[in-house]
């Protein structure tokens, strides 16, 4: 009832303070696009009383169909201008991408998560941000360094081979979800943690974002909230301070090792190769730019939890729904296999990192489940850093912009029969490689696009193709009898299989 509660409130205050507020939107003539009344999207809510983020789904795909690629909608005391168009996204990210490289104004309660702004994505444009994303890009996702983590993804796999292979007729969501998790601890912490550490981290960091929506209504009328709701505020904090308490001795651990390693510098040298970088190690030096100060040790549990959960929860996901097509599609598996098998040759255990590239086919069985399923069915909102037109309608400095992933990689008017999982529509028929940076064009932007784009999509793409390539390898994917795959959705904290896949595993090798 509390999201209910919310909309109709928001909703009423809003239709009230709209023409204050944006009547005068500036001088700039043009206006917002067009988009339903407070009315509308009121009784759109109210009649079908489905799950809120199903139905918005449903309801902006009408919206769109009735006022366009490019609308508006009031919820909350801002525009939330909605794009669904390619062309549209391109102009905004890519020829524009300076401009619409900056966040909304972040909800008390993102506040606390990311140690007031102190996160990639919820920074605001500007030198911290470029900080962050540059020490990531820079230190831990360049492809040099990609590669000395391969050790890395071959513990993971043997973990996840072993977990399928104790358990071949299960669900295999929780064995994805964990493999991923340990495979990212290890790149933020630097040591293969056992179990129940593992466990620890995830479920301190998981809990916070799985809880998001019982904290929603603190977002709304913050000030009265505090009083109102101020138990539920005091849960916030102390799951926060949970998540410190898990993080922090891990970091403290990390500093103890650099500390360590620089009084023995010199044989150090004489082994540097075998050393890999863990994420933490490049936040301790980290210099704000504005504050001339380092890190505090919340502050880098938020950039430490961000890497976590950003890397494993959209992946694990994505390698579901790929496996999921795998066993409902046979004829998509065992041309995969084939390929794979003229690649590499019978006799291999694995598949190697340096086969992927060989591998066409996987590659468009990639690419085609983040365009039929996309983690996200939009990318995280965008702000501009000023009053601009977009297709002769103002998008003001204050309002919010939300790309639609999801309506983009499934437009009929650029992909055929949308609907359907095809991997050979990605297939190289005329030289060029798919471009999901959206650079040239934008067709589909599982990762977002322009300078907020996912920094890590390189490395996720080479996770699901190293995982899904291996899986494959050692297993031969089919439905458990009576209960076949069904490819509904459900909105978590990502889109996720609303009946998660079961499969039959009949091992290979």
């Amino acid at each position: 009832m509390e999201v209910w509660f919310i909309i109709a409130i928001a909703l009423c205050i809003t239709a009230l303070l709209k023409s204050l507020l944006f009547n005068k939107v500036s001088e700039n003539q043009n206006k917002l696009p067009p988009g339903p009344s407070h009315i509308q999207i009121l009784s759109y809510f109210l009649l079908h009383r489905k799950p809120l983020e199903l139905e918005l789904t449903l309801t902006l795909r009408k919206f769109h169909a009735m006022y366009g690629p490019i609308i508006t909608i009031y919820i909350g005391f801002v525009p939330d201008i909605i794009i669904a168009n390619h062309s549209l996204a391109h102009k905004a990210l890519i020829q524009n991408s300076a401009v619409f490289a900056d966040r909304p104004a972040t909800l008390p309660t993102d506040l606390i998560l990311s140690s007031n702004k102190h996160s990639i994505n919820t920074s605001s444009y500007g030198p911290t941000w470029r900080l962050f994303r540059r020490n990531l890009t820079s230190k831990i996702l360049h492809p040099s360094h990609l590669k000395s983590y391969s050790h890395a993804r071959k513990w993971v796999l043997d973990i996840l081979l072993n977990r399928l292979r104790s358990n071949t007729e299960s669900v295999v969501k929780d064995h994805f979800e964990y493999s991923m998790f340990c495979l990212l601890v290890l790149m933020c912490f630097g040591d293969q943690l056992g179990e129940t550490q593992i466990k620890k981290i995830e479920e301190g960091c998981h809990r916070l974002i799985l809880s998001s929506g019982r904290f929603a209504i603190l977002n709304s009328f913050p000030r009265i909230g505090r009083i109102l709701f101020r138990k539920r505020w005091e849960e916030l904090f102390q799951l926060r301070r949970n998540q410190d308490d898990v993080l922090i001795p891990f970091i403290k651990a990390r500093q103890k090792v650099r500390q360590e390693r620089q009084s023995k510098m010199k044989e150090i040298k004489e082994n540097e190769d075998e050393f890999v970088v863990p994420y933490v190690d490049t936040l301790l030096d980290l210099e704000l730019p504005k504050e001339k100060r380092k890190l505090s040790e919340e502050e880098m549990v938020s950039l430490c939890s961000e890497f976590l959960v950003a890397g494993t929860d959209t992946t694990s996901a994505a390698l579901e729904w790929i496996m999921a097509n795998m066993v409902k599609y046979p004829q998509i598996q065992e041309r995969l296999l084939m390929e794979m098998k003229r690649v590499v040759g019978d006799g291999e255990e694995e598949v190697k990192e340096e086969d992927l590239n060989k591998m066409p086919y996987l590659k468009a069985v990639v690419l085609e489940a983040l365009r039929r399923h996309p983690p996200a069915h939009f990318v995280i909102p965008h702000a501009v850093t000023k009053d601009v037109v977009l297709d002769g309608y103002l998008v003001p400095k204050n309002g919010t912009l939300h790309f639609n992933v999801a309506e983009m990689g499934r437009d009929p008017k650029v992909w055929e029969d949308p609907m359907a999982f095809k991997p050979e529509r990605f297939l190289n028929v005329g030289g060029e490689a798919f471009d999901i940076t959206g650079s040239r064009e934008i067709k589909m932007m599982p990762f977002g696009a322009g300078r907020r784009i996912c920094p890590a999509s390189g490395l996720a793409i080479l996770h699901l193709e190293y995982f899904v390539a291996n899986l494959v390898w050692n297993f031969d994917w089919k439905a458990v009898e009576g209960d076949e795959v069904d490819l509904s959705e459900q909105q978590k904290f990502i889109v996720v299989m609303k009946n998660p896949l079961k499969a039959k595993l009949c091992p290979r090798l």
